[in-house]
């Protein structure tokens, strides 16, 4: 056996583990436990955060900065949806329906329902354990309220360090392979076969071809111009992009649902009809068909929104934004964004396409995941069909790569300090060439593995710390819904805290 045969199987059997026989269960459970004890906050209060959220996009305090040092609450938004909303969104959600059927968009769903309280105890905790570092931004994430809140309690020190440094190295593997690497794939195979399909190789050396070198170069240089202006540049393309690119393509799915406006109803009658399995053949079989039903449907809308990997607290913790639970809200409406807007509007592009078989739930023969959403808008618009979907491709998969790239600066601050992030900038910057030229689909598979294993320790922090997560939301909804005078739970640090709670007392949350 090959040196690379042997990896892919261990590969496969650790991730087979972290995402199937371990990582999602824990995922669910931890989105229903947060539900629970938050009192189904996403539902009871929806009125109060869709308000709070894009309620108030166009009010001046969602755009305002009260520091140089932070970006806005709506900044740290858009830099957040910019590293969710990437393939996920239109091949995983092909991926998904290909090997699971119509039935995994039901479960996408309910991921994101769950997954909604699981990103807002994320961010609730990551405003509330962040700090300040050497030049004066804010820093949190997941390994800080590992470290200073599970770390904290008696008896688990050491489980807390030791996790919060587990969770920095995931963070900084993946960042290189599905938030860098594999996106810029993505990204160089689509606009080959949109607009280079029947254009000669030239190969320029070894097996390096000129189309793949030149793509690449030209994200490399794009990516460094924004990438090493650090987190205040990636938030203002992000800003004016993310929204674009959503409805830009939001719009067009809307026009190929429309065009097969027929197809609507059986596509939602097949994602329920196929939700708890393909057939009733037996016992087995039944079992089998909707463990990957399941699977499909809750790993590929993890991919998607993210909400769980504990990855978009690190740049909603440097908003500027004061009471934790206003940024967790924030958190709410991205997996919202994301997955029922986003994703549905995929399932549906995908499954009133006629590549599917509705009555079945089976795949049309000659069909492929890959190309599954360009053909269904090829259908529709023709050529210009193909080219808007490798258009929306570069925009989704290269925010993402932005994105990304602030979250793993952020892992390498807090195991090696502020200086080495400039090295880790330039490095990062680099291996987009190599993302470019990649062909083996291995390394996107241990990015993967490594995504899962970012999961895990973030997820035994939200869980361990999910009395923090009940007191902070208890504390800001019995002051700003039911109008009661109570001191404010802004901040572990007392410094912060005291900084906070002025801010509060004034008006400036």
């Amino acid at each position: 056996m090959s040196f690379f045969e042997t990896l892919t199987n261990i590969n496969n059997a650790i991730n087979n583990f972290v995402w199937v026989e371990v990582g999602l269960v824990l995922l669910v459970g931890t989105g229903v436990l947060m539900t629970i004890l938050t009192g189904c906050f996403q539902v009871t209060h929806l009125g109060h955060w869709w308000k709070k959220t894009v309620g108030g996009v166009f009010k001046k305090e969602s755009h305002n900065k009260n520091d140089k040092k932070s970006v806005s609450q709506f900044q740290a938004l858009c830099t957040a949806l910019a590293a969710t909303i990437g393939t996920g969104n239109i091949a995983g959600v092909a991926t998904a329906i290909v090997l699971g059927g119509p039935g995994a968009v039901f479960w996408m769903w309910v991921a994101a329902f769950l997954g909604m309280m699981t990103n807002y105890s994320e961010n609730v905790l990551g405003i509330y354990y962040r700090r300040r570092n050497a030049q004066g931004e804010w820093s949190g994430g997941a390994m800080y309220y590992l470290k200073d809140g599970l770390g904290k309690a008696i008896g688990y020190e050491k489980i807390g360090k030791v996790l919060a440094v587990l969770f920095s190295c995931f963070a900084v593997l993946a960042s290189f392979g599905i938030g860098n690497m594999g996106q810029v794939n993505k990204i160089t195979l689509n606009i080959q076969s949109a607009f280079f399909a029947n254009v000669e190789p030239v190969v320029v050396f070894g097996n390096v071809e000129l189309v793949p070198l030149i793509i690449g170069i030209s994200l490399m240089i794009l990516g460094g111009l924004i990438i090493l202006g650090g987190l205040q540049r990636i938030a203002a393309v992000a800003e004016k992009v993310v929204p674009f690119m959503a409805i830009a393509y939001v719009v067009g799915a809307l026009i190929v649902c429309c065009a097969n406006i027929t197809e609507i109803g059986p596509a939602f009658i097949s994602i329920f009809k196929f939700a708890f399995g393909v057939k009733a053949v037996g016992g087995a079989a039944v079992g089998i068909a909707i463990k990957e039903v399941i699977t499909q449907g809750c790993k590929r809308g993890v991919f998607s929104n993210e909400a769980g990997l504990g990855s978009s607290v690190m740049v909603h913790s440097n908003s500027d934004v004061v009471e934790p639970v206003k940024q967790g809200m924030w958190g709410i409406f991205e997996v919202f964004a994301d997955t029922f807007v986003v994703c549905t509007m995929t399932a549906l592009v995908v499954l009133t396409s006629g590549f599917i078989n509705l009555d079945t739930g089976l795949v049309v023969e000659g069909t492929s995941d890959a190309t599954l959403v360009a053909q269904a808008f090829g259908n529709i618009f023709g050529q210009a069909g193909q080219w808007f979907i490798a258009i929306a491709m570069l925009l989704f998969a290269f925010t993402t790569v932005l994105g990304w790239s602030h979250y793993g600066s952020k892992a390498i601050e807090y195991l090696f300090g502020v200086k080495v992030t400039k090295v880790y900038k330039v490095v990062f910057v680099l291996m987009i060439v190599s993302g470019a030229l990649m062909t083996s689909s291995l390394a996107w598979d241990i990015s993967d593995t490594f995504n899962g294993l970012m999961m895990m320790p973030n997820l035994v922090g939200v869980v361990a710390l999910s009395p923090m997560v009940v007191k902070i939301t208890r504390n800001y909804v019995n002051r700003k819904l039911k109008g009661k005078d109570e001191e404010p739970v802004l901040s572990y640090d007392p410094e912060i805290q005291a900084e906070a709670a002025k801010a509060v007392a004034e008006g400036r949350e």
